[in-house]
Formats: structure tokens, sequence, C-alpha cells
């Protein structure tokens, strides 16, 4: 499985960080991004929390 960010639809909320710190945290540029994929339900989870759908879990 793999876990990834549109970059281009990530309005850098912060939800799948506040959700799932493990597998995600907002960058500097202000949007998410993966800094780990071991915990996959939580990834789900946060993906499923997303606002703007930024999130694909394959």
């Amino acid at each position: 499985m793999s876990v990834k960010v549109d970059q281009k639809k990530c309005i850098g909320c912060g939800t799948c960080a506040s959700i799932c710190s493990d597998v995600f945290e907002i960058s500097e540029e202000g949007r998410a991004q993966v800094i780990s994929e071991d915990n996959m339900d939580c990834a789900k989870q946060a993906a499923d929390s997303c606002p703007v759908n930024a999130i694909t879990v394959e």
C-alpha cells in the first residue's frame, strides 16, 4: 500500500496531521506531506477526513 497527497488539492488545514501524525506532517510550504507509510489504518482515517480529498491510500 502507498499514501499520496495531491499537492494541488491540499489546502494545508492540518486535519490529516492531527489525526495521524505518524504518517503526515505539514511542510514548510504549508501543505501536508507523507513522512511514513507504517500506519495504513490511521492513514485511511485521515484520508476519509480530508475536506478536499487530497489524500489517496492505495
